[in-house]
């Protein structure tokens, strides 16, 4: 099996709209030989809860509009640590940083093929260490200056 038209279609409409929401590390894999149950997987992230669910809004809202797609399934919105938008076709898995480190679902797929996505996705890769690291500056930073 192959990832079909209509889901590539979903998949960078939504990795997309993850991008303009500025989401991390945003990947896409082809999960079609593995699971009879959709063809492809969005991961993201994003640094705070409700960054993850302006992120899980934009991606609805895109899809809706521009593919007249509305998810069968929407789960983990009360926490917004871990939204998961099932399109059938597609399933866009949209985490806290926390959540997408502890879970590491890139290592459950690694052996699915990658799939394409639009430069800006794309251009999301290692934005959540950089994020991460950042914050540990800014945390020592303060600390530091708790010494004084």
């Amino acid at each position: 099996m192959t990832v079909t038209d209509r889901s590539h279609e979903l998949i960078n409409t939504a990795a997309q709209a993850a991008a303009d929401k500025l989401a991390h590390d945003i990947v896409a894999y082809d999960v079609s030989d593995v699971l009879s149950i959709t063809d492809a997987f969005l991961l993201a992230s994003a640094p705070n809860d409700r960054q993850v669910k302006a992120i899980v809004d934009a991606i609805e809202e895109r899809l809706s509009k521009e593919l007249d797609a509305k998810p069968v399934r929407r789960e983990g919105d009360r926490e917004a640590r871990w939204v998961l938008l099932d399109y059938v076709d597609i399933v866009v898995h949209v985490q806290h940083s926390e959540e997408r480190v502890f879970y590491a679902l890139e290592r459950l797929w690694k052996d699915c093929p990658e799939l394409e996505l639009p430069e800006e996705a794309k251009a999301t890769r290692g934005k959540a260490e950089e994020h991460a690291k950042l914050r540990a500056a800014e945390e020592a930073a303060e600390l530091d200056g708790d010494w004084r």
